[in-house]
């Protein structure tokens, strides 16, 4: 590696080497290096080597709960992972090997990831051009194979430039709480004026918060938890299909918790997660993204051992209105799932797009609009229960259009145009303004309203097709996991265009 020393401060930072990171990744054993002498000798005249310096990019094939995948990882220890000691034929072929042999890939991240250095110019003569013959190959293939291969990033220290793009582009990617992610570091941002040190300028709350990272841990032993689980769920390429894993948790449970779980005050919250929790197998809830987009929920789960993509609207934020952040979390989500050809559960809680100012400095109906045209042009099966409101167009939104999906709602349920709050003020201002006592006439409506509002009404017009027990929710998304599982239909995903 980069010598003993440099081995010792990695320790003594309290980080792993890349190939101790390997070993506790993969299981025992199983890890078969590619390339493991390359590196750039330094010869004397008669052509005897001198002194070796490593490539800093190790990788090649291992197994993870029995299954082969990919791993490639950078060696901080030689030359902080820059491109002065890299071999971009290295990660190019672990890249290729994924796709070729349809594997999954997880890159473990540190430093630029074999990106530039001021220095590249003394040691080569001359200026790369980013994106040079030979150069486009490399970030082609790191994006193309989002959409064949599960791709897992781990960013395990300082991350910048490219190794930034890296963990970026993966469906699922996890940073410990001492690393940092940042397009350039402190010392070339500190030229714009702007002072900071790495964890202000990328730490991970900054990171799981703009939703660049999907999550962060505490220990590297944490993060590759993480990505076993979240593969566990997911075929190795778009040729194969989720796994199905046995299931001792009663597909008929059910919990009379779920009869008081959203509360008759609908100016009162409830705790979407616990609801979730329930009608799932037990322990199976695996979330991504918590801190990004939060009104709404999304994470894999299994339904009698069934792996499927679980969205759900989280009342604790924006009353579960749809955000541009959220609709934006929506959009990446419903594609890892059609990808990867993993049925849809949405538990509904959507009282429509965020209203306001800030709402419309984010572009929030145009972001909620692609979100829509995500969900519509999914051709993956789709459950929907609507727990409580689906107001307005992102409402509306709670099933794919043009195509059948199940649909059930609670009789907690309430929808519309837009919640009678509020809304009876506007449509009716001359009624009440006119009315001897304006405030006894709003009652008034308000009550007559609110008894036409009842989803009984709407199921009388089937204009929602069934009103479930809540104690039923899980027996039934049970069997519509049953139901989805011959649908699945393995291979690619034709691209779509969003607005």
């Amino acid at each position: 590696m980069g010598g003993a020393d440099k081995v010792k401060r990695q320790h003594e930072a309290g980080r792993l080497t890349v190939r101790e990171r390997i070993d506790r990744l993969v299981d025992e054993r199983t890890f078969h290096e590619v390339g493991a002498i390359a590196g750039k000798g330094d010869y004397d005249a008669a052509g005897d080597l001198r002194d070796l310096t490593p490539a800093n990019c190790v990788f090649g094939r291992a197994r993870i709960d029995g299954r082969a995948v990919v791993v490639v990882g950078d060696d901080f220890t030689v030359r902080g992972g820059s491109a002065d000691a890299s071999l971009p034929q290295k990660p190019l072929m672990a890249e290729n090997m994924a796709a070729a042999f349809r594997l999954p890939i997880i890159r473990v991240i540190e430093g630029s990831g074999g990106g530039g250095s001021v220095k590249t110019i003394e040691t080569t003569g001359a200026a790369n051009l980013p994106g040079g013959i030979g150069g486009t190959q490399g970030f082609y293939v790191t994006t193309a194979n989002l959409a064949q291969v599960p791709v897992v990033g781990l960013g395990l220290g300082s991350v910048a430039g490219l190794g930034a793009a890296r963990l970026a582009a993966s469906h699922y990617s996890v940073m410990t709480k001492t690393s940092a992610m940042f397009v350039a570091g402190p010392p070339v941002v500190a030229r714009l004026g702007q002072k900071l040190d790495k964890h202000e300028l990328g730490g991970w709350e900054i990171q799981t918060r703009s939703g660049a990272v999907d999550h962060a841990v505490e220990t590297e032993e944490e993060a590759f938890a993480c990505a076993r689980r979240f593969l566990s769920y997911l075929p190795s390429s778009v040729w194969d299909l989720p796994p199905t894993l046995p299931c001792d948790d009663d597909p008929e449970r059910g919990d009379e918790k779920l009869m008081k779980a959203v509360p008759r005050n609908r100016r009162q919250v409830y705790k979407m997660r616990q609801i979730i929790e329930t009608v799932v197998d037990r322990g199976s809830l695996f979330e991504m993204g918590q801190n990004f987009g939060r009104s709404i929920i999304t994470g894999l789960a299994r339904l009698d051992g069934r792996a499927v993509a679980l969205l759900a609207g989280d009342p604790y934020h924006y009353g579960g209105a749809w955000t541009a952040e959220a609709c934006q979390k929506i959009v990446r989500f419903v594609d890892l799932a059609e990808t990867f050809h993993l049925p849809v559960v949405y538990l509904a809680d959507c009282p429509g797009f965020l209203i306001g100012l800030e709402a419309e400095r984010t572009a929030t109906i145009r972001h909620g609009v692609r979100a829509m045209a995500a969900m519509n042009q999914t051709t993956i099966p789709w459950c929907t229960v609507i727990v409580r409101n689906a107001f307005g167009v992102a409402g509306a939104a709670n099933q794919p259009a043009g195509r059948l999906s199940l649909r059930y709602a609670w009789p907690s349920a309430s929808w519309g145009s837009l919640p009678l709050e509020g809304g009876i003020e506007a449509a009716y201002r001359a009624e009440i303004d006119a009315a001897d006592d304006p405030a006894a006439k709003l009652a008034e409506i308000e009550e007559r309203l609110n008894k036409l509002r009842s989803p009984f009404r709407s199921a009388e017009k089937f204009w929602v097709e069934e009103i479930i027990d809540p104690r039923r929710t899980r027996s039934l998304l049970c069997d519509f996991a049953r139901l989805a599982e011959p649908l699945r239909t393995p291979g690619p995903v034709a691209m779509a265009i969003r607005p």
